[in-house]
């Protein structure tokens, strides 16, 4: 993502940045507290409670990556703006409060994933986060003066197909969920090579666009 200059900005863009840092390190570290074996088993009854953490150890690693994934976006987002305003603001907010309510989703989906209330649940969180950034990534682009060169208009469109893909595939996993909570999440893994795709034509294009702003 292109960057402007931010002499001058002041305390705000700051204490927005420690404000979502703090909830992206809560949210991140809530995520784990589903993961437990009890004490005093014994040995069958350990593997058999080692065996039944898996699906929250997997859905753990699954928000995990998501929340890296926006923190590290949320980020580069802050960076590109002199001075957040009163609708990056609101924005960031929005997407701040999404992401502290996914350990919910996170656990329904690592107790109940098989039911089709419970993975349209977490498909739906994780499309309207994304949609909250991709709210203000958009948002900003708008406020940001006109790019100089071609490849910073295309590497400010990489960075919103890169959030719209995963506004779409999770969108729709909702309603397929309730046809196949199965099918839904295979259906998540579109995301791979769609993101790897993106990923590449970002690498190509980033460094040429950062010379060019």
């Amino acid at each position: 993502m292109d960057r402007v200059p931010t002499t001058g900005t002041g305390g705000a863009a700051e204490r927005l940045e420690t404000l979502s840092d703090g909830v992206f390190a809560i949210a991140m570290t809530l995520l784990v507290l589903d993961v437990s074996v009890p004490p005093g088993l014994n040995s069958a009854g350990f593997h058999e409670a080692l065996g039944e953490a898996v699906p929250n150890l997997a859905a753990y690693a699954l928000s995990f990556a998501v929340i890296a994934q926006f923190w590290r976006d949320h980020r580069r987002l802050l960076g590109v703006l002199p001075a957040p305003d009163g609708t990056v603001t609101g924005l960031t907010l929005l997407g701040l409060a999404l992401i502290a309510l996914l350990p919910f989703p996170t656990a329904l989906l690592a107790e109940y994933g098989d039911e089709p209330l419970a993975v349209a649940i977490y498909s739906g969180s994780v499309a309207g986060t994304n949609a909250a950034h991709l709210a203000l990534l958009l948002t900003i682009h708008r406020r940001l003066p006109p790019p100089a060169a071609p490849d910073t208009v295309t590497a400010r469109r990489l960075d919103a197909a890169d959030l719209g893909s995963t506004v779409l595939v999770f969108g729709i996993a909702v309603p397929l969920a309730f046809a196949s909570p199965a099918a839904a999440k295979w259906f998540w893994l579109i995301l791979v090579p769609a993101k790897v795709a993106i990923d590449r034509r970002q690498r190509r294009v980033t460094p040429r666009s950062r010379h060019g702003r």
